[in-house]
């Protein structure tokens, strides 16, 4: 028989376990700075882009218009370049709206689950032009303001850090028992919907017997009344 290989204890101990590894992406995932997104955006066209938020979340988001040319941002925009927004919660109550303006934010605490939609569109020109612009959209613990909370705190950056850290864990827990919950509405109408296609199925068998025995009782019927029988 052929000796049992046993991994030494620091082998052991290097080898991290697949929850560790998924909290510390999360974790590394969630500390990363948030970039702003560009895009292009053709007049007379619309896009949009959605995110998903948790109730009592802080959401905030700013934008603007990017100039045609990208090495000199800094000059006079043309009119054409204005743009219009749209937030709206998963229900359809609008969150923010502005028209025809070259940059703006806003903020806002969800009130309802799911995913929130941001919709830029830009009016019809002739000769049509494209749009460049860009926009910064952050929830929970990425939209809350740490600079002015070590400001006021008064902290120290490892402090802050550890703030950081603190919150991020907190949405991360917040984050598991709102996917968990997810899962039980998905459980029960999973449920539901396997009723009610049990009831449909024997509506229908039912409905299958009555016909056939109808046709039998139309049949005999109908012999006996030809004599045939």
């Amino acid at each position: 028989m052929a000796p049992r290989r046993s991994g030494s204890p620091a082998s052991r101990w290097l080898r991290p376990s697949a929850p560790l590894l998924l909290v510390a992406f999360a974790l590394l995932s969630a500390a990363r700075p948030a970039r702003a997104l560009r895009f292009d955006l053709e007049s007379g066209h619309t896009k949009c882009i959605s995110d998903e938020i948790k109730v009592n979340s802080m959401a905030v988001g700013k934008y603007h218009v990017v100039g045609p040319d990208p090495n000199f941002p800094d000059t006079q925009l043309p009119e054409s370049h204005r743009i219009s927004l749209r937030v709206t919660s998963p229900y359809g109550n609008s969150m923010h709206y502005a028209e025809n303006v070259q940059s703006g934010h806003f903020a806002f605490t969800a009130t309802e689950a799911g995913d929130y939609l941001a919709c830029f569109w830009a009016p019809d020109h002739k000769p049509p032009v494209t749009i460049g612009f860009e926009f910064d959209w952050r929830s929970g613990v990425s939209a809350k303001d740490w600079p002015s909370v070590a400001k006021k705190g008064k902290v120290d950056m490892m402090e802050l850090e550890l703030k950081k850290l603190e919150e991020t864990i907190k949405n991360i827990h917040e984050e598991m028992f709102y996917l968990r919950e997810r899962e039980e509405e998905m459980q029960d109408l999973n449920r539901r919907t396997n009723s009610r296609m049990a009831w449909l199925g024997f509506l229908s068998l039912g409905i299958c017997l009555s016909v056939a025995g109808l046709q039998l009782w139309h049949l005999k019927t109908f012999f006996e009344r030809k004599k045939l029988l």
